[in-house]
């Protein structure tokens, strides 16, 4: 009986705990707290970084591409036969290295 006299009269401290403790959990973990936020944030950080090196990536194969489409360019069209197909002038030495 006693103990229920306690809770009637400390209702108001009570309330104001636990919706503090519900409030601090939600804040802290969950979809949308702070450690799920810097989890996102490092994602967000990989993902630009990966975007950055596709386009320059793209940006490479669009002058490549260009390079053969527009004004065929024979200088580039040599140094691509060298590679792949290994061709040489007479005494000429060819390295490759991967």
């Amino acid at each position: 009986m006693k103990f229920i006299q306690t809770i009637k009269k400390k209702k108001l401290t009570l309330i104001s705990i636990f919706l503090f403790l519900f409030i601090t959990l939600n804040l802290l973990e969950g979809d949308r707290g702070l450690i799920s936020y810097y989890k996102n944030q490092n994602l967000k950080e990989k993902l630009i970084e990966k975007k950055k090196n596709l386009s320059l990536e793209l940006e490479l194969v669009e002058r490549k591409n260009k390079l053969l489409t527009e004004k065929i360019d024979l200088d580039y069209l040599e140094i691509l036969y060298r590679e792949k197909f290994m061709v040489g002038k007479l005494n000429e030495h060819i390295y490759k290295i991967n």
